[in-house]
């Protein structure tokens, strides 16, 4: 593999550790502390601005990729030989294997983009990361809820307790009531 398309796959390697990291489940102090530390430093902050250069030139070596699989592919059409030889054959399908590879290495290499300019679609990890960050919010948010008001909370907790005894009591006053009918009551069932 030439250098830029191990360069490629280490990047893809990196690509796959961050969207591990960003779906492993961590307890939420330490999610919110992960993504604050994303969000704020400047270190993360140059990355992914090198992290958008070298995606400009992913992006070339894929429509480099794509355009020699498709020279290859069509070198047997034009040709029209049935290989007899079985090392041309093997030099061909060794190139077409080492073209779709690229073709595979930098298509998914961009696929799991870390970024993606703004109203575009979005990459898999840039829908993570927000995802992951409505739920981070979502909690903070259902946090705050519940922490201020935890008196109100156990009010409301009270006052369920409260209509399930009035309820219980009015279930068990029908009951007896329903009893005591079908008892009064004669049989009508004919032997």
């Amino acid at each position: 593999m030439t250098l830029y398309y191990s360069i490629v796959f280490s990047l893809l390697i990196f690509e796959m550790a961050m969207f591990g990291i960003l779906i492993v489940p961590l307890p939420f102090s330490m999610r919110r502390k992960l993504f604050h530390f994303l969000a704020t430093s400047e270190v993360v902050a140059k990355i992914n601005y090198g992290v958008r250069i070298t995606f400009i030139f992913v992006a070339v070596l894929f429509i480099d990729a794509f355009q020699r699989m498709l020279k290859v592919t069509a070198e047997v059409q034009t040709d029209h030989v049935n290989y007899h030889d079985f090392r041309a054959e093997t030099n061909y399908h060794a190139k077409k294997f080492y073209a779709q590879r690229n073709v595979y290495l930098t298509g998914f290499t961009l696929f799991l983009s870390l970024y993606v300019p703004p109203d575009t679609l979005t990459s898999i990890l840039s829908r993570t990361h927000a995802l992951v960050l409505d739920l981070i919010h979502a909690q903070e948010e259902l946090a705050s809820q519940d922490s201020p008001a935890g008196g109100s909370s156990n009010v409301q907790i009270e006052t369920m307790k409260k209509q399930m005894e009035q309820q219980q009591k009015e279930y068990n006053r029908l009951a007896d009531e329903l009893a005591s009918v079908k008892g009064a009551a004669p049989s009508t069932k004919s032997d």
